[in-house]
Order: structure tokens, then sequence, then C-alpha cells
């Protein structure tokens, strides 16, 4: 006979006040606390190449850059997690007490990893896109030199873009940047094996 356990259900509360002491990232569902897998050092290199190369300034207006530790809350769907990299122009808009939740981004990047990709792909996009500023979402592979770009058309449309081979060039739709995928992958050892 299997024992069942009964799953524990946690407040916003709840949870922030977790995350101030655990060693650990964790997203938050609805209730749910959900672990964060932990980076490879690619993932980490692709996240770095992409925020040392964008600039701050773009045609006069000013941006700013979060990689992993700026939390993202989503109302609609009582969600904190924390996108590897955000986008956000002009002054972030920040949620609760203090300056470490977010809700405004207009561009989100995620690193694929084998473990992640359906989730950032489907229910985590799905998400993201209840956020009215939310533009752009970028999804870079770890494991070749393959970038994925969805641009907001409407409320419920988004087109894709594919992005393959060291020689293209990721141009973002919402602003004047463009980064080579030779840039973005820069020192990314695609032979070494990681869990």
């Amino acid at each position: 006979m299997q024992l069942q356990t009964e799953k524990r259900y946690y407040t916003p509360e709840e949870y922030l006040e977790l995350e101030e002491t655990t060693e650990y990232k964790n997203e938050y569902l609805d209730g749910e606390i959900i672990p964060i897998v932990g980076d490879t050092t690619n993932h980490n290199k692709i996240c770095l190449n992409f925020c040392r190369n964008f600039p701050l300034n773009i045609n006069s207006q000013n941006y700013d850059i979060y990689m992993a530790g700026v939390r993202l809350w989503l109302s609609e769907y009582r969600f904190y997690t924390y996108p590897d990299v955000m986008v956000i122009k002009d002054n972030p808009i920040y949620h609760g007490k203090g300056k470490s939740t977010i809700t405004n981004p207009q561009i989100i990047v995620e690193v694929l990893s084998k473990s992640t990709q359906g989730y950032d792909r489907g229910d985590k996009f799905r998400y993201y896109r209840s956020l009215p500023s939310f533009q752009e979402y970028i999804l870079i592979n770890q494991y070749s030199y393959t970038v994925e770009q969805y641009l907001k058309q409407s409320q419920e449309q988004w087109s894709i873009h594919f992005y393959e081979g060291e020689n293209a060039v990721l141009q973002l739709a919402s602003l004047d940047w463009q980064i080579s995928l030779h840039d973005l992958y820069q020192r990314v050892d695609f032979e070494l094996v990681e869990d």
C-alpha cells in the first residue's frame, strides 16, 4: 500500500519569508513552492554574454538589465519566478516591500536546458504573456548556436523567428539592438557535458 502525503500550500508571504533564508532559489505558483534547477557553466556564460554586451542607453532611452537574482511577480497566475535575464525600459515597477521583485519587463531571456525547455516554451511563456509590458521572449539553446525569438503582435498573437549558426545575428524588435550568435556564445564549450 502506497502512502499519500498531503501537499502543503504556502501563502505568498510565507514563500517570500522562506526565500530570504533558503540557500537555493525557488519559484512560487499559486501556493506551491517549486525548486529551481541549478545552472551550468555554459548557461551562466550565455547570460553574462547577453548582459555584458547590452547597452543601458539606446536611442536616448534608458534600459535596465537584470540577471537571475531579481524576482518577477505575475499577479494573474500568483507566480513568482527568476528569469535568466530581464530588460526593463525606464524604471522598474516594484511589487511588495523592497527592491527585489519587479513587474514590468519588456524583454525576457531564458537559456534552455534539457530539463526546462518544455516548461520555458509552454506554461512559463503562457504566464509571461499575462504581463502588459512584455514584448519579446528570447530562448537560447545552450547546446548549439540556436536562438528562438518570440515577438508580440497583439495580446493573442506572437510571431516566432529562428536564428541558427555562429554567423547569425539576433536583432531585437522591441528596441534597436543586435548581437551576433558568435558573441552571445563566446567561450561556451559545446563539448562540455553538464547535468
